[in-house]
């Protein structure tokens, strides 16, 4: 995926501006922050909450990013996501849910599999 990101100070009001292809930065990228931040505190809950599936705090952390964004993304394409990628409070909630949640599922799968290696204790 190959996004255009241009960044220019708007000359009447001093304030950096930060605009993709698709539109400005809160409407594209930030909503996909929230859900890999969130999809890392959802690996390390998940990861304290199922101690048997546990990978560690940085794989857990790494585990749980890449589950953010999956689920986040899968939220969105399934019409869940509330707000249509826009950044109001609803837009923000459901970022942080399907991030926090994608990454708490990811690590599940990911340990179960692990632990069914015989990598687990």
């Amino acid at each position: 995926m190959k996004v255009n990101i241009a960044c220019y100070a708007d000359p009447a009001t001093n304030i950096i501006i930060i605009k993709t292809k698709k539109g400005n930065f809160m409407e594209t990228l930030l909503p996909l922050i929230i859900q890999l931040v969130s999809g890392a505190a959802g690996g390390n809950i998940a990861g304290s909450v199922m101690k048997n599936f546990s990978l560690g705090t940085v794989m857990n952390s790494v585990v749980g990013i890449l589950g953010g964004g999956i689920g986040g993304q899968l939220l969105g394409m399934l019409g869940m996501a509330s707000g249509a990628g826009e950044m109001d409070i609803g837009g923000i909630i459901s970022s942080i849910a399907g991030g926090g949640v994608g990454g708490g599922v990811l690590l599940a799968i990911v340990g179960m599999i692990k632990k069914a290696m015989g990598g687990g204790s």
